[in-house]
C-alpha cells in the first residue's frame, strides 16, 4: 500500500516543506565538485530504516498499487531530489524497492541495481553521488531469495560450472561469498545470498573514502538485508 493511501498524508505537503528551504540553502558546494541547490532530507539514518521497515510491513500485509497524486509529485521532484535512502539491490524483475517498501514515491529512494547486487565501480560511484551530492543518510544492500546470479556462483564453486560472455565476470564477483559459506549448515544458495549482501555492504565502506567519512561523522549508516520473494518480507541482517 502506498504512503498516501495508508496514511492520508499528501506528499505535496512534504515536498513543499522541503522546497521551502531552497532559498535559505543557497548553492552548497560539496566535495568532488558536486553542487546542490536544494535542501537535503531531514530524515536520519535510524528514521530511514524505520520507514523502510514500516513500508515493507504494509507491503506484506496489504500490498496495493495506486496513483497517489503522481502528477504533482513528478512536477515537484523535477526541480530536485532529496532521497532518504539509497538501495543497492538485484536487477531481478521481481524485486522492486519502490513497491517492496510500501509504495514509495518519486524522489524518495536512490536505487542502484545489477544482477547479484554487486558493489562494482559504477555502483560505488552512484552510491557516493547519492550520499555526498543528494544527502542520503542510509545505504541498504539488499539480496533476495532464489537469486539466479548467486545460484550461478554456487554452481561455479560446487560444480565447476562454466559461464559464457560477460556473465562470467559478473558472477566471479559473487563467487567469494559462495566460497565463504560452502559446507556450512543450511541452504547453500540462501546462505550465499546473505553473505553476498554482507560482503558488498562491507565493500561499500571499505572501498569508498567518501562513504567512510560520512559514516565516521555519523551522517550515514550502511546496512544489509534479504528480501523473501515468497513472503514479501525484508529482513535487516546487519
Amino acid at each position: 500500500m502506498c504512503f498516501e493511501c495508508a496514511t492520508g498524508y499528501s506528499r505535496r505537503n512534504f515536498f513543499g516543506f522541503a522546497a521551502s528551504g531552497l532559498a535559505a540553502a543557497g548553492l552548497l558546494t560539496l566535495g568532488a565538485g558536486f553542487s546542490r541547490s536544494y535542501a537535503a532530507t531531514s530524515v536520519s539514518s535510524d528514521d530511514a530504516i524505520a520507514k523502510l521497515k514500516a513500508g515493507n510491513q504494509k507491503f506484506v500485509n496489504a500490498p496495493e498499487v495506486c496513483a497517489a497524486d503522481l502528477v504533482n509529485n513528478r512536477t515537484t521532484v523535477a526541480k530536485g531530489q532529496s532521497p532518504w535512502a539509497t538501495i543497492l539491490t538485484c536487477a531481478d524483475s521481481r524485486v522492486s524497492p519502490e513497491l517492496v517498501f510500501g509504495g514509495v514515491g518519486l524522489g524518495e529512494l536512490f536505487v542502484c541495481r545489477n544482477a547479484g547486487n554487486v558493489a562494482d565501480t559504477d555502483v560505488l560511484g552512484s552510491i557516493e553521488y547519492g550520499v555526498e551530492h543528494l544527502g542520503s543518510p542510509l545505504v541498504v544492500v539488499m539480496g533476495h531469495s532464489h537469486c539466479g546470479a548467486v545460484q550461478a556462483a554456487c554452481d561455479v564453486v560446487a560444480k565447476g560450472a562454466k559461464l559464457p560472455g560477460s556473465i562470467k565476470a559478473m558472477v566471479d564477483s559473487i563467487v567469494p561469498a559462495a566460497k565463504a559459506v560452502k559446507g556450512k549448515p543450511g541452504d547453500f544458495v540462501d546462505n550465499a545470498v546473505r553473505e553476498n549482501a554482507r560482503m558488498n555492504a562491507a565493500k561499500v565502506t571499505a572501498k569508498s573514502e567518501i562513504v567512510r567519512e560520512f559514516v565516521h561523522e555519523h551522517k550515514l549508516k550502511v546496512v544489509y538485508a534479504r528480501y523473501d520473494l515468497d513472503t514479501g518480507a525484508v529482513d535487516f541482517l546487519g
